[in-house]
């Protein structure tokens, strides 16, 4: 077992996972740097979401190492596992999954009173955060209270409220129209980039992945690079083909 180099906070080896039988990954290997924010793309079903769950201890892996700041992940057990999540890592669902008992800002600053802040400073960053995502009339309303693309936001926010580390960030806009929907990426990037937060992005959308410093694309389960071929004839224009390893 080796250890991943020194600038990498992530890193995975020879991922392999299946679901019901069929294979979700296929011996991913991949390195995320500190402070980067990586795209995985795909279409669906390539294994992007899987990828993303390994990389965050939500799911155990079967054969194959994640290692997070030269630690181990693959070894830990599960409660292990979970205060790692609580206190190093932020995510985001496709669809926003709130505490129906909680108003919004209760919401958002949620996972800082997990990590044992005090109330009010809790509320004071969680508001901030809301703030910045234009959604900050909204504080004391309670999610079902809320359309569709407001409740993604306060998700965000409560992804960003804890300054994680490293922020899961899977579909993060899906449910949003395209104006808001650039409104919260540029958010979600400029927070990263000025926090220093490093993020894992899964997205099929070419203008969210734009956004990042690197792309890797998956399809079947497997890392897959485009090579674009010189025209071998005039009359056979541009060729292009796409190599699984």
């Amino acid at each position: 077992m080796v250890a991943p180099p020194d600038n990498d906070v992530l890193w995975a080896r020879t991922l392999h996972f299946t679901h019901n039988g069929s294979p979700a990954l296929n011996g991913v290997s991949l390195g995320v740097r500190v402070g980067e924010i990586l795209a995985v793309t795909g279409p669906r079903g390539s294994g992007k979401t899987t990828l993303l769950q390994c990389l965050a201890g939500l799911l155990p892996t079967q054969r194959g190492e994640v290692w997070f700041n030269s630690t181990p992940v693959h070894t830990m057990g599960p409660l292990t596992r979970e205060r790692l999540r609580r206190d190093r890592f932020g995510w985001i669902d496709p669809a926003p999954l709130l505490v129906p008992e909680l108003n919004v800002w209760e919401n958002a600053a949620l996972p800082l009173m997990l990590r044992g802040t005090g109330r009010r400073r809790a509320k004071a960053t969680a508001l901030e955060w809301l703030e910045r995502l234009d959604i900050g009339d909204c504080a004391r309303k309670r999610p079902y209270a809320l359309v569709q693309a407001e409740r993604q936001r306060v998700a965000i926010a409560r992804a960003l409220a804890p300054a994680p580390t490293v922020l899961f960030a899977d579909e993060p806009t899906a449910p949003l129209h395209s104006a808001d929907r650039a409104h919260v990426l540029r958010t979600l990037t400029t927070a990263a980039r000025s926090h220093g937060i490093t993020v894992v992005l899964a997205t099929d959308d070419a203008d969210t992945a734009a956004l990042a410093d690197r792309t890797v694309a998956l399809r079947d389960g497997r890392r897959v690079h485009t090579v674009h071929l010189p025209p071998v004839a005039e009359t056979e224009g541009r060729a292009a083909c796409s190599l699984s390893v």
